[in-house]
């Protein structure tokens, strides 16, 4: 009865969006800026929704997330036009679609590819959004039941482990990033005992450090940076005939897509990962499962389906530990998070008991957003590809107003964009030097949840770490954290190497024995 109650508030949520004419008109429009923000190559979605949330500051929650999940699932797609067509993935998370996608471009069948992914990614949206709304209500019961500390080790844990997955050579360069991000958090008074930290005597740091210019800066002043020095030379799009997909294709391919979908959702909800990781892991896992993986890098209908379907089936699952637990899964998530303080809303698990139906509503919008984008994609892709045609000197210096515009908006304060532009000249060197940004913005994000209830639990316990061992929750987080930092010694991996190598011998030596 519960179930029957919850699909019938939910499909009269979507009836509710989708009567509204200005809904519509501002779903349309955040999912075309999307796909134009996604298929600009050094562009990405959590840029889209960096800027528009400044933009969104008067608006009410409803529209406000109707607007940066539309441009947030409208960007994860567009990335796909440029990877197609001209061999330059438009973010990170289209970079794996680029594989085979350019080379089905090169045969002629670009136009089919677009309509197949266009299609793909709106089903593993679907998808997320079934998860969405059925494992919700789990794990904020098992919410419920955290303390103190258990928030902490679980904010700890989503910094720690974004460190990890996210370092494209040493771990603990993602785990500098991380704590770097865990002390700009400190910065000013603290809000138990609103003692100043960090301030050296600055009245603007007393309230903290704004999230919303730290994340513009450091996801858009490098790479704007990045593809200014870079000069890409965008030269004729490949052509492409006809888009709309073959029916019959797409039912063959549903275990795949299905396949994808699990995988997309599945990295989504673990903190700090992101898109462009489900795709390249969606892409090995078809690559394994097909019967002939000699296909794949030479122009795959598979690889292009199983990447588009797992990247946007990460956004779905981005929202689980977002709204569940207040912990973003993905960048443009910690962007949302940043939108959702803004509009009054603290993500974790009291959302259901202050907003009731907003997990309802996220679904919603994000069913709304993949329709809106499947549209979008098949009727104005030949025009959305001639964005791709702006010369980038012209382009990226606008996105760079629309950087600071976007940081001075936030409160009308001058003192914001002070602080965007020595975080983003920072975030370009860090990236130069192999450290990864995403560990930065998450420490930034979590910094205060860590923080505020390390402190509360320590005053609790009058200065004791016992509780941690005592509870169950607790000590499974902290093993957790242990685990993933002693699994990346050099000594433990290496005799995790010669252990595995021993049991692959000692199996291989069975199946050889005589009969």
């Amino acid at each position: 009865m519960i179930i029957l109650e919850r699909i019938g508030s939910y499909f009269q949520i979507v009836l509710q969006l989708a009567a509204d004419p200005f809904n519509l008109a501002i779903l349309f429009g955040s999912v075309l800026l999307g796909i134009i923000f996604g298929a600009m190559p050094g562009l990405t979605s959590t840029l889209g929704v960096a800027l528009l949330t400044a933009l969104t500051y008067g608006m009410d929650t409803a529209t406000a997330m109707l607007c940066l999940l539309a441009i947030y699932v409208g960007g994860t797609y567009g990335g796909s036009y440029a990877s197609i067509l001209i061999n330059i993935p438009g973010t990170a998370a289209s970079a794996a679609t680029a594989l085979d996608g350019y080379p089905l471009a090169c045969k002629g069948e670009g136009g089919r590819a677009i309509g197949l992914t266009t299609t793909s990614s709106a089903i593993g949206t679907l998808i997320s959004m079934l998860f969405v709304v059925s494992i919700s209500p789990i794990i904020s019961y098992f919410a419920l039941q955290f303390t103190s500390f258990e928030f902490f080790l679980l904010a700890f844990f989503g910094i720690l482990i974004s460190g990890t997955l996210t370092s494209p050579d040493l771990v603990i360069k993602g785990w500098i990033a991380g704590f770097l991000g865990l002390f700009l958090a400190c910065v000013g008074r603290d809000r138990l005992q609103f003692f100043p930290r960090f301030t050296f005597g600055l009245a603007d740091l007393d309230g903290g450090i704004e999230v919303v210019p730290v994340l513009i800066g450091a996801f858009g002043i490098p790479q704007i940076i990045q593809v200014l020095k870079d000069r890409f030379q965008i030269g004729e799009t490949q052509k492409f005939q006809r888009i709309l997909p073959e029916f019959g294709t797409i039912v063959r391919n549903v275990p795949k897509i299905i396949r994808s979908a699990l995988i997309g959702v599945g990295i989504g909800a673990v903190p700090g990962i992101g898109e462009d990781i489900a795709a390249w892991v969606s892409y090995g896992a078809a690559k394994n499962a097909s019967k002939h993986p000699e296909r794949f890098g030479k122009g795959e209908y598979t690889a292009v389906l199983a990447t588009e379907t797992a990247n946007n089936a990460c956004v779905g699952g981005a929202m689980i530990p977002l709204l569940n637990l207040g912990i973003p899964g993905s960048p443009p998530a910690a962007m949302l998070l940043g939108a959702l303080m803004l509009h009054g809303v603290t993500p974790g698990p009291m959302i259901t008991f202050e907003h009731p139906a907003f997990i309802l509503e996220v679904a919603a919008i994000l069913l709304l957003a993949s329709c809106a984008m499947w549209v979008a994609g098949m009727l104005l892709a030949r025009q959305v590809v001639k964005v791709l045609r702006i010369p980038t000197p012209i382009f990226m210096p606008i996105i760079g107003v629309l950087c600071m515009i976007g940081s001075y908006a936030l409160g009308i304060n001058i003192f914001n964009l002070y602080l965007m532009l020595p975080v983003g000249i920072i975030s370009y060197f860090l990236t130069e030097m192999g450290y990864p940004i995403a560990p930065l913005v998450i420490g930034v994000i979590l910094g205060p949840m860590a923080d505020e209830n390390l402190r509360r639990a320590l005053m609790v316990s009058q200065g004791s770490f016992l509780p941690i061992f005592t509870r169950p929750v607790s000590l499974i987080l902290f093993l957790i954290i242990v685990w993933t930092v002693v699994s990346q010694f050099p000594l433990f991996r290496g005799f995790k190497n010669k252990l595995f190598d021993k049991v692959l011998r000692r199996k291989a030596g069975e199946s050889e024995a005589p009969l």
